[in-house]
């Protein structure tokens, strides 16, 4: 049994679906669903018995300690955070609350629980944190893409906590042994995702004639990973990485945010053309956001070199499954935005 963290999350949910089509090992999903936590995305699990939901906070020691002592995971899987930048510029208080104290809660519970185990449950025993490419800063247009030994230089409340995060893991490691280790992916895409960031909100606000905001010139490069291809660089890390050591996760896919938006009009235009004209005609610009980083890169080779990790998506080819996927699930994306999946998770589950 494995112990996961924000597992109603988009990256979480992703991750909780994608283990039980590859596995029969049961999840213990922990999740305070916040805004972007959303049962719904999981109830093609709701009754699978390899599922335990847990409506419950990082930061309560108790729950997580009970947890671990009633269901004696073998590995913690650590994605709950909160993640949107720009969230994070107008109330960092609540990313410094999940990203930092919400870690070193778990470590500390963590620690506690490896602590009573013995011989190979205690060898076995894995505390996994999954983070950002974002902690390593911004790249200048030539420079090398970020690699697992580059220096932190975090630019945005959001990026600070994640980094602080991971040096508390880094830390309880080097100081208390526990068996950590670390993966700093670049910005996933796919379904379930959340409608407030780039792809998703484009698509959405594309279908409903909206306008497409671009923050300043639109040349803001980042890398993209679908999100199975990063369900199974955890996976592999899980089996295969080694205790302490820290993967970068990346799609090989460098692509400034503009040219996503024009590529997700002409899937658009193809897929559910609009009699109005291209959807292209309502891209908008607007003012750039304080402290935009410019350029993200991952560089992926250690993961691949070390685990034999590649992604198996193009991103021509996610890209395709990410707006087929929201064009046949628009009533999900309607519940998300309209709260309605509220009253659905209050109908079908409870708080435990």
């Amino acid at each position: 049994m494995i112990l996961v963290t924000g597992g109603a999350g988009f990256i979480g949910g992703n991750f909780v679906l994608d283990w039980l089509r590859c596995n029969d090992e049961p999840v213990i999903n922990l999740d305070a669903l916040t805004y972007a936590g959303n049962l719904e995305s999981l109830a093609s699990i709701k009754d699978d018995p390899r599922h335990i939901f847990v409506h419950g906070d990082i930061c309560d020691r108790a729950l997580v300690d009970r947890l671990l002592a009633e269901h004696k995971p073998r590995a913690i899987v650590h994605f709950a955070a909160e993640s949107h930048v720009d969230r994070s510029i107008h109330g960092p208080g609540d990313f410094v609350r999940t990203n930092v104290e919400g870690t070193f809660t778990l470590l500390e519970a963590a620690r506690a629980y490896w602590t009573t185990l013995e011989g190979a449950a205690k060898e076995a025993f894995r505390f996994h944190h999954v983070s950002t490419d974002e902690v390593y800063g911004s790249l200048g247009p030539n420079d090398p893409a970020f690699t697992e030994t580059d220096t932190y230089e975090p630019n945005s409340p959001y990026s600070a906590s994640k980094a602080a995060s991971d040096h508390l893991v880094r830390a309880w490691h080097h100081t208390y042994g526990l068996p950590v280790t670390t993966s700093n992916c670049s910005n996933n895409y796919g379904p379930y995702h959340f409608p407030e960031k780039l792809i998703p909100l484009m698509i959405t606000n594309a279908l409903a004639g909206k306008p497409l905001p671009v923050y300043g010139d639109g040349q803001q490069i980042r890398d993209w990973l679908y999100v199975t291809d990063h369900c199974s660089a955890i996976r592999t890390i899980l089996e295969k990485g080694q205790v302490g050591e820290v993967y970068n996760v990346g799609g090989w896919n460098e692509k400034p945010n503009i040219e996503i938006v024009h590529v997700l009009c002409t899937l658009l235009d193809e897929l559910k053309p609009d009699a109005a004209g291209s959807y292209s005609r309502l891209i908008t610009y607007v003012t750039d956001r304080p402290g935009h980083d410019r350029r993200y890169a991952i560089d992926a080779r250690k993961i691949e070199r070390d685990l034999g990790w590649r992604p198996a998506e193009t991103f021509e080819t996610g890209i395709r499954k990410t707006v087929e996927w929201y064009l046949a699930n628009q009533e999900w994306v309607a519940n998300v935005q309209s709260g309605a999946y509220r009253q659905w998770l209050e109908t079908n589950y409870e708080a435990r």
